[in-house]
């Protein structure tokens, strides 16, 4: 709530700055998603936006309530839409789109509908409902840098993992070649 505040008080002191021109980092926005749930939501709002212009219009947020199991008049849709659209343009970006997953956290979101989109994703609860004190939210931002570097460094692993496991499929094809050319 109080970034949100925060990003609309710098609106307001610079509205030369449009929102679209400002750069935004899901990862340090939403510090209460790890990377890989960020990165499922983007797989999912991608899954939807068949305009691929990066926003979901009421159409394309149509589909995907029917596609959930919870078709919406288009009321209901535009209330949805109106609940996270912070720009006001009647679409929601990436960025709106997380919001109804950290509302659907805390608690606060307000339509059926997007209760049901945010239930679509599987997401962990950890550290999202908050810090009950201020050992734990002190805790939590100590951790939180350990915690992406372990997420980082996983997914190095990961990626090396299967970059080695390439290099022997190939070193074996190459095995394979030569001893046909023989």
């Amino acid at each position: 709530m109080a970034t949100e505040l925060e990003r609309k008080m710098a609106q307001m002191r610079s509205p030369s700055q449009s929102p679209e021109r400002t750069v935004f980092n899901p990862y340090t926005e939403f510090p209460e998603f790890s990377r890989k749930q960020i990165r499922e939501y983007e797989q999912k709002f991608k899954e939807y936006d068949t305009g691929r212009d990066g926003f979901l219009d009421l159409m394309e947020i149509k589909l995907m309530m029917e596609k959930l199991g919870a078709p919406q008049t288009h009321k209901s849709l535009k209330e949805m839409i109106a609940e996270v659209d912070e720009d006001n343009d009647g679409k929601m970006s990436f960025r709106e789109f997380l919001l109804v997953y950290r509302k659907a956290a805390a608690g606060d979101l307000q339509i059926a509908g997007l209760e049901k989109l945010a239930s679509s994703c599987n997401v962990s609860e950890e550290g999202v409902k908050g810090a009950k004190g201020f050992f734990e939210a002190r805790d939590n931002q100590a951790n939180q840098q350990q915690k992406i570097e372990a997420e980082i460094k996983a997914e190095q692993a990961e990626n090396k993992k299967k970059a080695e496991e390439a290099a022997a499929r190939k070193a074996e094809f190459k095995k394979k070649m030569a001893s046909f050319r023989n």
